[in-house]
């Protein structure tokens, strides 16, 4: 198994729409020429976009985060450029590229260190091979104070491993549960 270049990224994305939309270089300002997050290829990754769509967890309805029966009033639904993770708390929310993982790849994704330096964990779990969708991020914040989490800017990357062989049975062909989402996907049973 190896880990790709940003050659193979680009290649890969313009050929076979693996990433949409697709940022080819590195972008560190924003659309009003405001320095921004980075986003798009780096050397040997891809660094995605956090959509201004989250969903934060609150504790005000004594509500018990449950994988199994998960309740909606965990959370409130805020869309905005810049989301307020509340001291020691979670947010849910989506990237703005849609990706399409080609059968023989397998991806990591990890936050950004501008953002972990600042007590902020993207966890997010491994794109399978020929999983596709938007994908959905968890942000934890551990610190003590409230953090800010900026939309339309560069949160986690992603960093494509190729198999030396095709795997028997794909992520597709489970039918897995979180095929093609769209938005931010809660827990499904």
């Amino acid at each position: 198994m190896g880990i790709h270049s940003d050659k193979w990224i680009r290649k890969m994305a313009k050929e076979h729409g693996m990433i949409e939309p697709f940022a080819e270089a590195q972008v560190r300002q924003s659309a009003d020429g405001r320095r921004a997050i980075s986003y798009g290829v780096s050397s040997y990754g891809y660094d995605l976009r956090v959509s201004d769509e989250f969903k934060v967890f609150t504790n005000v309805f004594s509500t018990v985060v449950d994988p199994k029966a998960f309740d909606d009033k965990s959370f409130v639904d805020i869309k905005t450029d810049v989301c307020i993770v509340p001291p020691n708390s979670f947010a849910l929310a989506r990237s703005i590229e849609y990706f399409r993982i080609p059968r023989h790849v397998l991806t990591i994704c990890l936050g950004k260190s501008t953002y972990a330096r600042c007590g902020i964990i993207v966890n997010v779990t491994p794109f399978e091979p020929e999983w596709e969708g938007h994908v959905t991020l968890e942000i934890s914040n551990t610190t003590p104070l409230p953090a800010k989490i900026y939309a339309n800017e560069g949160l986690a990357q992603v960093l494509f491993l190729e198999a030396e062989e095709v795997c028997e049975i794909s992520y597709a062909d489970r039918g897995g549960k979180y095929m093609k989402q769209t938005g931010i996907t809660i827990p499904r049973m």
